[in-house]
């Protein structure tokens, strides 16, 4: 066997590699011959079947395993030889011309073709210590706190029947409505006993308040737009009518905050649902923490870090945040030009972010492995049952799925990884705390694109 390099640039490897037909058949006779101590043909004794006769039968499909097993450890001893640091599989052009291809086969020719190789870069990390992040802290208030129980106090309020007058905000009213566009009925446009509040704001947008100022037992034909974006698209951007009757108005009673009402949500007393909600906002405010200080992170590893990047991860990365960019205009009935900009420029910005996404992907790859950073199964295992419980009742189909699929336990071990990797910097950074208001603390960036 002969490997010559054919191609050295950038990250781009390519290697000729041309197998002698002597060589070739040798390895798939061996395959034949263990072949025949394994297969039963009517005739021949076990193990006593001619090779030429085996040939004759699986000769092509023999030839081909052959083939098939002799490219693959001819690409990982390549690997191995150059110390290669692979980005992607290699890629493997086999001949490609009829007769040529036949001539291997027939045993008349050598088997000659290339593999190309996209390695990984050398990359010289930076000096964590050198990094400073500003950690914002907020600790809940009893604002904070009383704001929620009022919110769940308002999610729970009673409802008591409204006799007289006429519905207004805030009003529960029960209704049946037959939904036509066109003067036809569609599916999913008829409901019998359905529950409006006015002003939740849980109906098509204009349903709810066309319902102002309506009695029970008035029927009247309610005129909306479907969103461009809505769910359903055979229905996104239509306009529809609504015949409506109103069965019965609500209207909304109070609900006081007291040890009752904290009981009712499944608490021992009111102090004890303030000290949950409490834990509960503190969750929420530490998560916010986090991924800004993580953001902070990962702007000062990019900063730090430049090298050539993998062009097919690139490309694999920008194609995959262009189709989730493209599939979300679509869904909202935007073009670019909504939104400010230009196909070019967008795919000019979304390519940066791709960029980054690869380049801080593997500068966190390298520190975990310079640090040794490893993932359990216990950890892995637990990130699977975490999963599950976001499925109540399909528990076992979800975690048999995962035990199943390889990739998809990959996509679950990958974060485990990056967020103890970010623990590893942090722990070297220098980390001071910056105590900040709850506004500030989650205020979102509009151009928030962490790997």
């Amino acid at each position: 066997m002969q490997v010559t390099a054919t191609l050295s640039e950038g990250l781009k490897r390519e290697f000729r590699v041309v197998v002698p037909v002597t060589d070739l058949a040798a390895r798939a006779d061996a395959r034949l011959d263990d072949l025949r101590g394994r297969v039963n043909i009517n005739g021949f004794r076990p193990g006593k079947v001619p090779v030429q006769h085996l040939k004759k039968l699986y000769g092509k499909s023999v030839l081909a395993e052959t083939i098939e097993a002799l490219v693959g450890e001819t690409n990982q001893k390549i690997v191995a030889d150059n110390g290669f640091k692979l980005a992607m599989e290699p890629s493997v052009k086999l001949p490609e011309a009829q007769d040529e291809a036949q001539a291997v086969f027939d045993g008349k020719a050598d088997l000659d073709y290339t593999v190309a190789f996209e390695v990984l870069p050398t990359i010289t990390l930076a000096d964590f210590k050198g990094i400073k992040v500003e950690k914002p802290v907020v600790e809940p208030s009893e604002a904070d706190v009383q704001a929620m129980l009022e919110t769940m106090a308002k999610q729970n309020r009673p409802f008591e029947p409204k006799t007289k007058g006429k519905a207004e905000a805030g009003d529960r009213l029960t209704v049946a409505f037959v939904g036509t566009i066109d003067g036809e009925t569609f599916d999913g446009g008829t409901a019998e006993d359905i529950q409006v509040e006015i002003g939740s704001n849980s109906f098509i947008p204009g349903f709810e308040d066309q319902l102002v100022g309506v009695k029970t037992g008035d029927e009247k034909v309610i005129k909306v737009k479907f969103p461009s974006n809505y769910m359903a698209q055979q229905l996104a951007g239509k306009d529809a009518e609504f015949a409506t009757t109103v069965k019965s108005i609500e209207k909304p009673g109070e609900r006081k905050i007291d040890d009752e009402f904290a009981k009712m949500v499944g608490f021992e007393d009111l102090e004890k649902l303030k000290t949950a909600i409490t834990d509960k906002l503190k969750d929420e405010y530490a998560s916010a923490s986090r991924r800004k200080v993580k953001r902070v992170l990962l702007d000062a590893l990019d900063e730090k870090h430049a090298f050539e990047l993998p062009p097919t991860l690139v490309e694999q990365e920008f194609e995959s945040v262009w189709r989730q960019v493209t599939q979300d205009l679509e869904s909202r009935g935007k073009t670019f030009a909504d939104e400010d900009s230009t196909e070019e420029k967008a795919r000019e910005d979304y390519r940066k972010i791709a960029e980054r996404r690869v380049r801080l992907g593997l500068v966190l790859a390298e520190i975990g492995d310079k640090a040794q950073i490893k993932i359990s199964d216990e950890e892995v295992t637990r990130a699977v049952v975490e999963r599950a419980r976001q499925f109540p009742g399909q528990e076992q189909q979800v975690w048999d799925y995962y035990r199943k699929t390889p990739e998809a336990l990959a996509s679950l071990r990958a974060p485990i990884f990056e967020e103890k990797v970010v623990d590893y910097i942090l722990e070297l950074a220098e980390v001071t705390e910056k105590v900040v208001s709850k506004d500030d603390l989650l205020k979102d960036n509009e151009d928030e694109e962490a790997a």
